[in-house]
């Protein structure tokens, strides 16, 4: 790795910062739960389905318990006491059951309630070994086929909207190269506050995210993975106002990958702050558990941002993501922390300026597989300026030694691309790591010159602006404006009325397993 003479002191007081202004927002996790985190735990315990008009069982049981008794106490207790008490064979006859009215939800105590939390304990656990058990399925897969022979690995997206064209078109773009297939999630989804069942075969600029589309890929990707001998990796989204049950559903379908930003929702989606930065933390709890890789999203400041001037707010959102990624148990190999190329290539010394920052968040990160973004502000019809812009993109990624490397569209953000883009496009990927991939060998800036001295200034901005978010608080910095220019109040945005504090009796199987987890210690985030 190329080293830039950064300030040990100030790195480290950035670290200290970001775990400051964080700490209120793990504590209103820890005191808070939501929808979808309680429908998340039931989905672990095998609740599947849905009613004749496509609403999942577990949205139904979980709204009724709500409506009759509330979410402070968890649901699992006053829904297992029932599953109990009646009799009924599985969860899904009890949602019926409770859709129809037939089913009244009260407080539970007593005797009843050690039956009741031993029973919701042993199948929302068995859900949590069965994401346990695909990792071990994953490491022994990659060990048994093997992995990409090089980094960065190359990431590819597919979304037709139809998983059975998807399908075909992701297992193509591997065999011509791409090591990681990610499933552009149907615009809107993220406002769904429901998951979609079964496989999907319509959908606006995207694929639903179902775990039946989860399962489906995920079986045509291992066949395609023994077909070529390195392991096909499987990227989709946990964001949104289902974020818990789509970490659940890609944990017990072995996905690699989830799109998951602690703020991207609140900014781009206008999804409430609170809402958000509970669901967060659970779902991030279950990637820890199935070795699931998350994707950070700071790539988005800058579509809205100016990327020099607004350079160190993706720094502090790197930082603030570390941290909550740490406090949920995610080690530095799960963080695939997100930073862009969009730069205006008008801007004088824009490829420097570019390499500063990219370089940048190599040195703070060196242990995180870092996802760097090609260019999408910028790009302006003229394919043949937008593919050697994206050949100057794939030239930076290789130069700085990063991890995973999005592969750039000339049609990017004008058209939606043709497979004959996509091909030109990994054409382009493959010819600048083949000609110099082993770049950032050789590459080593002066430690008194134009990159280094960008670096150092965009570190010391970072760790002013960290300076006054921790003195007036995330949630204020965030209703400013402080990231992308979206202004977003804590009591604003949408899910708000799904959120519910907890009560000193609150139950969580699932939760109360996820908290044993391991949280990463300071000395690994240097």
């Amino acid at each position: 790795m190329t080293e830039l003479p950064l300030n040990p002191e100030l790195v480290e007081r950035a670290r200290q910062l970001a775990a400051s202004a964080a700490t209120p927002i793990v504590d209103m996790a820890h005191t808070h739960t939501t929808v979808s985190v309680e429908r998340a735990t039931l989905r672990l315990a095998g609740l599947e389905g849905a009613d004749t008009e496509g609403i999942p069982w577990v949205n139904r049981l979980t709204d009724t318990v709500a409506e009759q008794v509330g979410l402070h106490d968890g649901v699992s207790e006053t829904i297992f006491h029932q599953l109990r008490k009646n009799d009924y064979s599985e969860l899904t006859e009890l949602a019926q059951a409770a859709a129809a009215g037939a089913v009244e939800f009260t407080p539970v105590s007593g005797t009843d309630r050690t039956h009741a939390r031993n029973l919701a304990r042993e199948q929302v656990e068995a859900g949590l070994h069965q994401v346990k058990g695909r990792k071990e399925e994953r490491d022994t897969m990659v060990r048994d086929i093997g992995d990409p022979p090089q980094r960065p690995w190359v990431y590819l997206i597919v979304a037709t909207g139809d998983i059975y064209e998807d399908i075909p078109q992701a297992q193509a773009a591997a065999r011509a190269g791409a090591d990681i297939i990610a499933v552009i999630r149907s615009t809107g989804q993220s406002l769904l506050d429901y998951v979609p069942e079964g496989p999907t075969r319509e959908g606006f600029a995207g694929t639903y995210a179902t775990g039946e589309n989860f399962r489906l890929m995920r079986e045509a990707l291992d066949e395609t993975s023994r077909e070529l001998g390195r392991y096909i990796r499987l990227c989709n989204y946990a964001s949104g106002l289902c974020m818990p049950e789509m970490a659940a559903l890609a944990g017990l379908n072995r996905l690699d990958m989830m799109l998951n930003d602690c703020m991207y929702g609140i900014l781009f989606r206008d999804i409430n702050p609170i809402r958000t930065f509970v669901d967060q933390r659970f779902s991030r709890q279950i990637h820890a558990l199935g070795g699931i890789v998350i994707n950070t999203g700071e790539d988005n400041y800058l579509t809205t941002a100016d990327a020099v001037e607004s350079a160190h707010t993706v720094t502090v959102s790197q930082l603030l993501n570390e941290h909550f990624a740490h406090e949920a148990g995610l080690p530095n190999e799960l963080l695939g922390l997100g930073h862009a190329f969009e730069i205006n290539p008008d801007v004088p010394e824009s490829f420097r300026l570019e390499l500063a920052h990219a370089l940048l968040a190599r040195n703070l990160f060196p242990d995180a597989p870092l996802k760097w973004m090609p260019p999408t502000k910028h790009m302006t019809g003229d394919v043949f300026k937008g593919n050697l812009l994206d050949g100057f993109f794939n030239l930076a990624g290789a130069m700085t030694g990063q991890s995973i490397l999005l592969v750039g569209m000339m049609t990017e953000a004008v058209v939606t691309p043709w497979i004959s883009d996509r091909d030109i496009a990994l054409q382009n990927v493959r010819y600048v790591l083949n000609a110099c991939g082993g770049l950032t060998e050789d590459f080593h800036p002066p430690r008194d010159g134009f990159i280094a001295n960008r670096a150092n200034d965009v570190l010391g901005e970072s760790v002013k602006l960290l300076e006054a978010i921790d003195s007036d608080g995330l949630l204020n910095a965030i209703a400013d404006g402080t990231f992308g220019i979206m202004k977003r109040p804590p009591e604003g945005g949408r899910g708000l009325d799904g959120v519910s504090k907890r009560s000193d009796d609150y139950f969580n199987p699932a939760t109360d397993y996820l908290e044993q987890l391991p949280t990463q210690p300071h000395e690994e985030r240097k």
